[in-house]
């Protein structure tokens, strides 16, 4: 491997989607004015069929009605539209054939001009939803579809209208082929609406079960509908929005269940006992709450909204309603939408409403707890924390905010004027085992006394007020770094709507250097900035920095985005100081030997955004993979946070694969530091489950679920040390890659010390300039 100079990436940071792998899933359906009452219908049953399902659904037309398309999208968050070019297929019509075949047609072969997604599931007008049908979402692989044979006709072919289709059918060259079966009439679309599949597949396709393209013509003499039956198909000329067919009377009952007015949708859907998806409880049940004044559904989606990160949204929509005093829940997450956006005062009244009722009160607490230590009040935070605990000895929250109030670090060792004050996320005792290194880290890139005597500590968390501007003025300078700090959601505030607290009057009175060292920009993948706040409170912070250095060019690229041109180039490139450990901390030795071991980490936080329908699929595959690489190495579970040990929990459950558990969680930064140096290899889900390995000169594997896990593997130029979550071999390919890095280990290793010199290189070409900036 040859090593070369770090500046920018060879090409342009990709989407977060293509970094990640994640799947992107689709329905599609052709709708037309005629058949446009039995699509209404289908939307309706998939929702209250599958309510926790919710993927982008396409609609395929070529003449649909405004009001047509709005009332489609009062039923979906996500329907999407496009037209298709009916013209194109006119040379495909042999003699007269059924309008609603040919268009059919059309429709099939406009599917595989889909380019988005790498599944599509196509779904006809005439069909009900009437059981689960996440397992087609979870399919990985080929073109599915149930089987069918006509009488006589032994020939295997595809049914219509349901087909889980994948990428490596949504091609150009596959488009083709279907084009030129098309023009040469090889087909019998007066037969089978699918025939010119049909004819280019021959025979070759996944078989699904019947249950999910059940045909109506089964029921005939008006049988019931199985109860398995997942979907039910209305083939045939006679449509159930056409008063449907003698001898099909129970069949028709299934689909007038779902001929439903938007408000009995919205009622039966918020009704449903099972998980909601949040995209749809929020699509039915504002206009539910604007109808009815509900206040358990303004509950609920205020719910959905602050889980997605809107936390305005969420105050907006319980304020349309009036709460009730003695109801707690209301208040309480009214109260925690309140202070997400920084109205402190009105939370608080919030909150204390809802101490009154006890299922509520300890949550109730450990906010008021939060809102006090926010603002610096130690003593009001330790009582609130008390008092969630006495309602609820076990509840986590109080008892994080409790030891938070006893852990306050010393300030007194040292003089302003020979300090740096440091803005960082210090992590608790049994917190992420990453971020409570950070913080270190970054001061050891100044500074080899990382102590209070050179330093002084500022949560990023705490309201930065007036007396906290006082004492960062008072130093030489500020430094901000230590981890993530771009992400809306870890501690939502108003001020700033990233995780410094910080107000702009008050940013723009800082009168000290500022250095903004090593942030990332940490959004997940499907995860958005939605306030303008946050890009007004980076453009000051931006324009005030002395330096501002980001950890990736990643996190360069979508910062600049949010910028005017004339900042673009104040930002830089600033490598994590844990990447360049074995530079940074004094009289580092590498290990002798080190342990026979693999350290395998995991990460849940988030867990449907780095999984979405993966998980049981990824768990599968590591199971398989931990199995193969235990001939390697020993496998060991390494726990950066308590959430991490489910890896281990769910593999032994699961697949009955056993893995002893490392809780770093409660190791000192020495110790993680010396775990990570001394084994052979980690594969790693956490940024710096990566990161704070390949700094201690450990060869590293990255399972990449997160866009910033791609963003350092693309900077030090080996994206092969990554794995995709969902890649479709996973096992094969960790097993195979863990082979190749620990085939000849000192070569391997030695790569990492290369790679980790080219990243010391720009850190030492930044100091010389912070140097410069704050005084030495």
């Amino acid at each position: 491997m040859t090593t070369s100079p770090i500046s920018a990436p060879a090409a342009p940071v990709a989407d977060a989607g293509a970094l990640t792998g994640k799947r992107r899933v689709a329905f599609a359906s052709f709708v037309d004015e005629n058949y446009l009452p039995g699509f209404l219908v289908l939307l309706r049953s998939l929702a209250l069929s599958n309510p926790d399902v919710c993927e982008d659904f396409i609609v395929l037309h070529d003449d649909l009605r405004p009001a047509s398309v709005a009332r489609i999208r009062a039923l979906h968050p996500r329907v999407i539209f496009r037209r298709v070019d009916a013209g194109h297929y006119d040379s495909y019509v042999k003699g007269d054939q059924d309008n609603y075949l040919v268009r059919k047609a059309y429709f099939i072969l406009d599917v595989f001009r889909i380019r988005d997604y790498d599944t599509v599931i196509t779904l006809d007008t005439d069909m009900v939803v009437l059981g689960p049908i996440k397992e087609l979402l979870a399919l990985r692989h080929g073109l599915a579809a149930v089987a069918q044979f006509f009488y006589g006709d032994r020939t295997r072919m595809l049914n219509s209208g349901l087909l889980v289709i994948q990428k490596e059918y949504l091609t150009d060259a596959f488009c083709a082929k279907l084009d030129a079966i098309g023009r040469s009439g090889r087909y019998e679309l007066d037969k089978h609406d699918q025939g010119i599949l049909n004819a280019l597949l021959d025979g070759d396709f996944v078989d699904l079960d019947p249950k999910y393209n059940f045909v109506k013509r089964r029921l005939s003499g008006d049988l019931p509908v199985p109860e398995d039956t997942a979907v039910l198909h209305f083939t045939g000329r006679h449509k159930p929005w056409q008063g449907g067919e003698a001898g099909y009377g129970q069949a028709q009952e299934r689909w007038t269940g779902f001929d439903l007015t938007d408000a009995e949708l919205h009622a039966a859907y918020l009704e449903n006992p099972d998980p909601l998806h949040r995209d749809l409880l929020v699509h039915y049940g504002t206009p539910h709450v604007e109808r009815t004044g509900d206040v358990t559904t303004a509950r609920r989606v205020a719910l959905a909204h602050i889980g997605a990160g809107d936390y305005q949204a969420a105050v907006d929509i319980l304020e349309r309603v009036h709460l009730p005093v003695d109801e707690a829940w209301p208040h309480e997450v009214y109260g925690h939408a309140l202070m997400s956006v920084s109205r402190y005062e009105e939370a608080r009244a919030q909150l204390l409403l809802a101490t009154a009722a006890p299922n509520r009160a300890a949550t109730a607490f450990s906010r008021l707890a939060q809102i006090a230590w926010v603002h610096g009040d130690d003593t009001q935070a330790r009582t609130y924390a008390l008092a969630g605990l006495t309602v609820d000895p076990t509840h986590r929250a109080s008892r994080i905010w409790h030891q938070r109030t006893l852990g306050v670090p010393p300030q007194a060792q040292g003089s302003p004027g020979d300090q740096l004050a440091h803005v960082a996320f210090y992590m608790d005792r049994q917190g992420n085992a990453g971020d409570k290194l950070l913080p270190e880290s970054v001061r050891l890139a100044f500074d080899p006394d990382t102590t209070s005597r050179r330093w002084h500590s500022v949560h990023a968390h705490r309201l930065f007020d007036e007396a906290a501007l006082e004492r960062v003025n008072a130093r030489k300078g500020l430094v901000i770094g230590g981890g993530g700090l771009f992400i809306p959601d870890t501690m939502p505030n108003g001020n700033s709507a990233w995780q410094w607290n910080v107000p702009d009057e008050l940013l723009e009175r800082i009168d000290v250097p500022i250095a903004v060292y090593a942030v990332g920009f940490n959004a997940f993948d499907g995860q958005s900035y939605r306030a303008e706040r946050f890009r007004t409170s980076l453009r000051k912070l931006v324009e005030r920095a002395a330096f501002f250095g980001l950890r990736n060019h990643g996190s360069i690229e979508k910062v600049r985005a949010m910028l005017p041109a004339h900042l673009h180039d104040k930002v830089r490139f600033q490598p994590c100081p844990t990447t360049v450990t074995r530079q940074l901390v004094a009289d580092w030795q590498d290990p002798a030997r080190r342990e026979d071991t693999i350290l395998l980490n995991g990460a849940y936080d988030r867990a449907g955004l780095r999984f979405g329908h993966d998980y049981g699929y990824f768990l599968a595959q590591m199971a398989r993979a931990v199995e193969e690489l235990g001939e390697l190495a020993e496998v060991q579970c390494v726990a950066h946070s308590l959430d991490d040990e489910k890896l281990a929990f769910d593999l032994r459950r699961e697949h009955g694969v056993s893995l002893p558990v490392i809780p770093m969680y409660d190791f000192d930064n020495d110790e993680i530091r010396g775990l990570y140096a001394r084994t052979k290899l980690v594969i790693g889900m956490r940024g710096h489950a990566g990161m704070i390995p390949f700094g201690c000169g450990t060869p590293i594997i990255s399972l990449v679920s997160h866009p910033k896990m791609a963003y350092f593997l693309r900077d030090i130029d080996r994206p092969e040390w990554g794995v995709s979550v969902h890649d479709r071999d996973l096992a094969d390919l960790l097993v195979e890659r863990s082979r190749d890095l620990l085939a000849d280990h000192v070569k391997t290793v030695a790569d990492v010390h290369g790679r980790q010199q080219e990243l010391w290189k720009v850190t030492e070409a930044n100091a010389a300039d912070l140097r410069a900036i704050l005084g030495g």
